[in-house]
């Protein structure tokens, strides 16, 4: 099931304790669509993309799937809780600003693991005068990036 900005947005609010009970005006849930456009273009900028619609000025929607793994949910509602907590007047508990805290440790560790081969240092840097050269090594520039999880060129990779 994809989550729609709305259904995003309602839960960061029930999260803070402005749930079913208090009564949200349109201004505020776009003010808050706005924040969480713009939280979720700052992750992509650091490397944490999970599939959500980055919009242009003026295109966003609230009724927009925003096809986010579930296990993204919980990290987007809890950091966009923390952002609009302060705006509404209400304070932030502990457990959430635990959990926004893991969650999103999650999302930067998983962003680590998604392409290793540019997390690698370049061909074309120099190795340095402090690192020796091992076993009869003349090499001046660091190894070609590789990928660490090498199966051959016909073997297929199963993930249970």
């Amino acid at each position: 099931m994809s989550w729609t900005k709305q259904q995003l947005i309602t839960a960061a609010f029930e999260e803070i304790g402005m749930g079913s009970a208090f009564n949200i005006q349109a201004e505020e849930l776009e003010s808050v669509l706005k924040r969480l456009d713009s939280m979720m273009a700052e992750w992509n900028v650091e490397g944490i993309r999970v599939g959500y619609p980055i919009a242009t000025v003026g295109t966003s929607s609230l009724t927009t799937d925003t096809n986010v793994p579930d296990s993204a949910t919980e990290a987007i509602i809890t950091n966009l809780a923390m952002r609009i907590g302060p705006s509404f007047g209400k304070v932030i508990p502990r457990e959430t600003k635990v959990t926004a805290k893991k969650a999103y440790g999650t999302l930067q560790m998983r962003a680590l693991t998604q392409d290793p081969q540019s997390k690698q240092f370049p061909n074309t840097l120099p190795i340095g005068a402090g690192n020796k050269r091992y076993k009869n090594r003349n090499q001046n520039f660091m190894p070609t990036p590789t990928d660490p999880v090498d199966v051959g060129p016909d073997s297929i990779l199963e993930l249970n």
